[in-house]
């Protein structure tokens, strides 16, 4: 049975306020708890968590507000599950934060498992992103025209393996399931296979891999194991339609190929392989090692109070960041958070980016990627061009090319340069136009003279001025981590990873957004703001002076009075004052 309340209910005393001291009380109000209760509570898709329990019928659900809220609450603040439910019986200020009256609050790990489930299987986490963030913006006025752009690295819960390990591991993993459910089967193979695959997984190998010779003949004799096996039980059907069978086919793929019918180890693999077979999505990147990561954009105005992340899309770690910017900017598009200018370091920074950007609207501030050109030699920049005809006019020392055609097809223009001019020009070591025996040529692109163009701004003041405002989103992503938790995750998988890393993206820019003094502002203007209006408010000031008295001296006359006028707060949810 569903059991949901209206967040914006008015309360008419609010009970906290004499569950906390004064100092307290303003503490929480002014904290992340006060923010999550009167700016984001209201937001949580408590109604579509609704839809997975039946609306009359079994026991009633917790309020779903509040089971929301602590699923994502949980996650910034990096509580384990066991945490969770105990805060959410215990904390004071959590109720505070999911609007729950003090105390008689109960929760096992199971009911916060299933609600962590129906936010999964939904994919609530990113309509959860997007609604918080949203609220955020409006509420702090941000200005959003300037935004900063970078990706973090994060780890799932699982061991780095190299890949003899990981291989062996995934013959591991196999043959455990061979024992478990054919014991006949498992006896029935060599007792040599059995025993190299016995010891635990981190002693596997332990005793063999001692230098380069060692490691080279384990890692062959692994890959021919997995070959065996396969080729045993391909058509055992039993057997191949499990999950670790399928697996040890897919790494085997990865690693090894078939030459000539012999098993040969893979020189290199490129890191979009499986790392580790209890986490078949994480891959690897040659920097930062396996995992995933996620591409954030963080406004960086010195207008705003607080900076909030306005996009965070998880990746794999193989994925490269120059393939993210059309997928941010898309983000921020639909989210109508698009800026005028983004920062980027030189990996986002490609000659493409910059066009798709500039078709948007955006103005895309990153170095030029690629290796810096001699700063003595010449370049395109330095030759003196036709803009219209995006031919050459006359090269770096004055001289006029015997012919300089572009073609509209290729994008480029050849230019041919006079052989005796050219063997006598003094800056012949140093131009870019390629000498021949019979000709002096030099071609180019509009592409070269773009890039051209970036690197000389690059050397100016007023670029590294723009420029150093980037540094910044490394310290968040920095806090980021420390604060929520997310350099590693206590769980495995792609759909459970983006899940957390959405939830704890949010969950930083709450915390963020409640360091503001606009937003302590908004909060304390929403609790003094009441639902009532008029006559009533000055009559509810008058009966919480009466029920202070009632609190203090319970007299007859006082619990008389108060039931008298009870008939009147009944729309407004007395019920619990009448029982007094």
């Amino acid at each position: 049975m569903v059991h949901i309340a209206d967040p914006l209910q008015p309360h008419l005393f609010d009970p906290f306020e004499h569950l906390f001291s004064s100092l307290a009380f303003k503490s929480v109000q002014n904290g992340w708890q006060g923010v999550f209760r009167h700016v984001i509570l209201e937001l949580l898709p408590a109604k579509i968590v609704a839809g997975e329990f039946h609306p009359t019928m079994g026991r009633p659900t917790k309020e779903l507000y509040s089971a929301a809220g602590l699923t994502f609450i949980m996650e910034f603040q990096d509580w384990t599950k066991e945490e969770a439910v105990q805060a959410y019986m215990f904390r004071s200020d959590l109720w505070y934060a999911l609007n729950l009256d003090p105390g008689g609050h109960s929760m096992c790990v199971r009911t916060l498992e299933r609600y962590q489930k129906i936010f999964r299987e939904n994919e609530l986490a990113q309509s959860v992103m997007h609604d918080v963030t949203m609220r955020l913006v409006e509420v702090l006025e941000l200005d959003i025209s300037r935004q900063r752009l970078d990706s973090t690295h994060v780890f799932s819960d699982m061991a780095t393996f190299g890949r003899t390990r990981l291989m062996g591991v995934t013959i591991k993993r196999f043959l455990t399931q061979v024992k478990r459910h054919d014991r006949e089967v498992y006896d029935a193979l060599s007792e040599v296979l059995l025993e190299r695959y016995r010891p635990s997984v981190h002693q596997l190998f332990a005793g063999t891999m001692k230098d380069k010779e060692d490691r080279k003949l384990t890692r062959q004799q692994v890959a021919e194991d997995m070959h065996a096996l396969i080729e045993d039980f391909a058509d055992d059907k039993r057997f191949n339609n499990r999950e670790t069978y399928k697996t040890l086919c897919l790494v085997f793929e990865q690693q090894c190929e078939l030459v000539k019918k012999k098993v040969k180890v893979k020189a290199k693999t490129g890191g979009g392989v499986i790392q580790n077979p209890s986490d078949l999505d994480a891959t690897y990147d040659g920097h930062k090692g396996s995992g995933y990561q996620v591409q954030l954009s963080e406004t960086c105005s010195e207008e705003n109070e607080v900076q909030l992340i306005t996009c965070a899309l998880p990746e794999t770690a193989s994925a490269h960041d120059s393939e993210a910017v059309e997928k941010v900017r898309e983000d921020l598009k639909q989210s109508e958070l698009l800026p005028e200018e983004l920062l980027a370091d030189t990996l986002y920074g490609s000659d493409e980016n910059m066009q798709d950007c500039a078709a948007d609207g955006v103005e895309l501030v990153a170095p030029v990627p690629g290796k810096t050109p001699d700063g003595e030699a010449l370049n395109i920049g330095d030759f003196d061009l036709d803009d219209e005809t995006q031919t050459v006019k006359t090269c770096p020392a004055g001289h006029v090319p015997k012919s300089s055609v572009h073609n509209p097809e290729t994008g480029e223009t050849r230019t041919e340069m006079p052989i005796e001019t050219c063997a006598e020009c003094p800056q012949k070591d140093r131009c870019p136009v390629k000498q021949t025996r019979k000709t002096c040529h030099y071609e180019h692109s509009a592409k070269d003279r773009r890039l051209d163009e970036r690197r000389r701004n690059e050397k100016t003041d007023e670029f590294g001025e723009r420029y150093k405002k980037r540094g910044g989103i490394e310290g968040t992503n920095s806090g980021i981590k420390r604060r929520t938790g997310m350099s590693r995750l206590r769980i495995r998988g792609k759909k459970n990873v983006f899940h957390a890393i959405r939830m704890k993206i949010a969950g930083w820019n709450i915390l963020q957004a409640a360091r503001s003094q606009k937003m302590n502002a908004y909060v304390r203007g929403k609790i003094g703001k009441t639902e009532w209006d008029g006559q009533d408010y000055c009559f509810l000031q008058a009966l919480e002076a009466c029920w202070r008295r009632l609190t203090r001296h319970p007299t007859c006359e006082t619990k008389y009075w108060i039931r008298n006028h009870a008939a009147t707060l009944r729309t407004a949810s007395s019920t619990k004052l009448c029982a007094a």
